[in-house]
């Protein structure tokens, strides 16, 4: 079997703009990209590019020009060597690119082992809790009263994404424990948002809250006050979500004892190879490895199957927890009672919603 075609199909994706924070914005109308890898044989693998808020018309020009020519005429099924390839490639596209093709391959090759993917990587679960992750709400009010629908429906877990300033935040962090009482697994994404002092009070406020974990307080690159604030504060914390080298820059973190999780998902890391990869160096020191949502709905899928195939990712993370990151597929990720399933079709096993995405085709790329 060999590669003899990739192209990126680009559709409209249209959703009401929403924020995780006051500079970070999402929605409106970006591009949606469907990555498409065809061989010889009729069988072919897709995966989505972009998000709502970086679309695919920033990604696949440069699929096309540098990653296309690496891959054609390849074995789907020599997953590992081209990663390998691919990751040479990292300064040239984005970690997204990469991912995308990555996910390609491994649809591919569940349809030709008529298996889901988590199958072909050693299905550890069938199910999962789920956590509804907030977007960016003006009052703290409105994040009890969001964090309480949840709580009602039966999800047993709820994470924050606040302000950015240190003092509301806290008074966002107490406003919904208090709504929500102590049976309900709390956790706090600050977005890289503090210096150390101000993470520090931030940290001490949510333990005496008894939050999960404490997630990217600080920016990714600044170990040296990751491992200061890991010696202090006996909350959880979360890092390495965008940490620099991506899998290989991972190992400093554990050795420096710079944060209790590793974090990563098929976008940011660059496919289901190097994420499955991430999350068995985290097994090997006994730590957890819980997967970032991936900013589109094929994304999730993919980093579904991999939750499910390993067995120290304990959440699936649905972010927004309004949807508004669902476009794409005919029928996209159920969750029943606050906890999802194991994927049963052949491949990334979703069915793309070609009829909605063709309405708002913009172009195609090959």
């Amino acid at each position: 079997m060999k590669i003899t075609n990739v192209k990126v199909e680009l559709f409209d994706w249209k959703t009401e703009p929403w924020k995780t924070n006051d500079h970070t914005q999402f929605g409106n109308t970006v591009q949606l990209g469907v990555v498409t890898v065809e061989t010889d044989e009729g069988i072919s693998g897709n995966s989505f590019l972009g998000s709502s808020r970086v679309g695919a018309d920033h990604h696949a020009p440069g699929l096309i020009e540098f990653i296309k020519p690496i891959i054609l005429g390849r074995n789907p099924q020599d997953i590992g060597a081209i990663w390998s390839d691919l990751w040479k490639m990292n300064r040239s596209v984005s970690t997204y690119v990469i991912g995308a093709i990555d996910i390609c391959l491994w649809d591919i090759n569940g349809k030709i082992a008529n298996q889901p993917i988590h199958r072909l990587l050693g299905t550890c679960k069938e199910s999962v809790p789920v956590y509804s992750s907030t977007a960016f709400h003006e009052t703290k009010e409105q994040y009890a009263e969001e964090a309480l629908i949840f709580k009602n429906k039966g999800w047993t877990a709820h994470k924050i994404h606040p302000h950015g300033n240190p003092a509301y935040d806290i008074e966002i962090c107490k406003a919904v424990r208090d709504a929500v009482g102590d049976d309900m697994k709390l956790m706090l994404d600050s977005m890289w948002s503090y210096q150390y002092e101000d993470a520090m009070r931030v940290g001490r406020a949510i333990e005496d809250l008894s939050f999960y974990w404490y997630e990217d307080p600080l920016v990714e690159e600044d170990i040296y006050n990751y491992k200061k604030l890991h010696q202090k504060l006996d909350i959880p914390i979360m890092s390495t979500e965008y940490a620099p080298g991506r899998f290989y820059g991972m190992a400093e973190w554990i050795t420096e004892y710079a944060t209790d999780f590793l974090r990563g998902d098929v976008a940011v890391t660059g496919g289901i190879t190097p994420m499955v990869r991430l999350a068995n160096l985290a097994e090997g020191f006994n730590m957890k490895c819980e997967i970032h949502h991936g900013g589109n709905s094929l994304n999730n899928v993919a980093n579904l199957h991999i939750t499910m195939a390993v067995p120290n990712c304990e959440f699936f993370e649905f972010f927004p927890c309004t949807g508004a990151n669902m476009f794409g597929l005919v029928e996209d990720i159920n969750f029943d009672n606050g906890y999802v399933t194991a994927p049963t079709k052949p491949g990334l096993g979703y069915e793309i919603d070609w009829d909605l995405l063709r309405k708002g085709h913009t172009a195609t790329l090959e």
